[in-house]
């Protein structure tokens, strides 16, 4: 099922409170940090493309991959006429392949915590992994564990005036997933439209992930707050990883 299949349209209006410049300043902040020069880029998980378009206006080539084509297409509508111009793929990253190495890789919004698999989530660090060429390197940001039980019974508003949603959550402690249930009430002229999504996140911990960065052969791996470089403090809502593909020469 394409959990944005309804939402698609209306997400960029219900997420207008996300800094996506914030997240990529930070990824370019850590990037001259490491010494990293990128000279190509995937965003993996793009949805709409808004740090697709970000990346782009920094005069990256992007490759831009989703799993959803209705978010895809939102991205493609949006990114009309950029320059350099991004390339979408429709994939799933537990099969991502590209057609070209690249020197970063980012993956935004707690996009990994929708493989709600641990071994996909596995062969998708590999298959990024794979992706970069050497010297390259993968940020990603995560929900804690801690943030995604904390939602557990509580519900979520969010509107403009022609969108409103409403959603649940909802942590089951024997899966490690949060199921959130979303009622989407979308208004086309005089008329209000309703539709439901249910969305789900696996609450990975640090240390699960930093032990499939280096299963998969990643290195120099580092773990920050919320876009802070310091170590994730005890209650830490969302936390960065970064991780090197070896060494540039």
């Amino acid at each position: 099922m394409d959990s944005y299949k309804a939402l698609a349209s209306s997400y960029d209006r219900l997420t207008s409170d996300v800094h996506y410049k914030d997240a990529v300043d930070f990824y370019f902040e850590i990037m001259r940090r490491e010494g990293v020069t990128p000279r190509t880029a995937a965003d993996l998980a793009c949805g709409t493309g808004s740090v697709t378009a970000l990346l782009a206006q920094r005069g990256l080539p992007v490759i831009g991959v989703d799993l959803s084509q209705d978010m895809l297409t939102q991205a493609q509508q949006k990114l009309q006429g950029a320059q350099p111009q991004p390339v979408f793929l429709h994939q799933d990253l537990a099969r991502l392949y590209l057609p070209r190495g690249v020197d970063l890789a980012v993956c935004a919004l707690d996009s990994l915590d929708y493989i709600t698999s641990p071994q996909r989530c596995r062969s998708a660090i590999r298959r990024v992994y794979k992706a970069l060429n050497p010297g390259g390197i993968f940020i990603f940001d995560v929900n804690t564990p801690e943030k995604l039980r904390a939602m557990d019974g509580q519900v979520f508003l969010d509107e403009d005036d022609d969108v409103y949603c409403v959603w649940r959550g909802d942590f089951d402690e024997d899966t490690n997933i949060l199921s959130y249930g979303m009622d989407l009430f979308q208004r086309q002229g005089s008329v209000w439209h309703r539709s439901f999504e249910e969305h789900r996140e696996y609450a990975y911990t640090q240390a699960q992930l930093t032990v499939y960065l280096k299963d998969a052969g990643f290195t120099h791996i580092r773990v920050y707050g919320d876009r802070i470089f310091d170590a994730p403090r005890a209650g830490e809502q969302r936390i960065f990883f970064s991780a090197r593909k070896g060494r540039i020469q």
